[in-house]
């Protein structure tokens, strides 16, 4: 079992990530901001981070940076919906950043599964 931080400002959508997350297993907690995201991941770090990037308060290039900077292989899966069409520049920007995978929304669950367990190197 992996634990897995799922961040988006959306509420919905973090209630949608855990539930297929926890239904194959995986132990979740969410944050709605990557301020909340930076201070649960110092208390305990997460095996992955899925990662919104659009956000208020800190977006998720800058807590997808400061992440890879205090430990540069941290496992980021990026995700957005993008403003007016730009999810595909900011996902590219965030593979650059070091992010290991990137979904645009809506995200298809079998696919983000796979990459989870790719992620963690399980065959759950």
């Amino acid at each position: 079992m992996g634990y897995i931080l799922v961040t988006d400002d959306d509420a919905v959508v973090r209630k949608h990530l855990r539930s297929i997350l926890e239904g194959a297993g995986y132990q979740v907690k969410e944050a709605a901001d990557g301020n909340t995201t930076l201070k649960l991941w110092r208390q305990e770090p997460a095996d992955i981070i899925i990662l919104d990037l659009i956000m208020p308060e800190k977006e998720g290039i800058e807590t997808l940076m400061e992440l890879k900077q205090a430990v540069s292989d941290v496992k980021v899966i990026a995700i957005s919906g993008g403003i007016k069409g730009q999810a595909d520049v900011l996902l590219t920007v965030a593979g650059d950043l070091g992010a290991l995978r990137t979904f645009k929304k809506p995200i298809n669950s079998a696919e983000l599964l796979r990459a989870v367990k790719e992620l963690l190197g399980s065959e759950k």
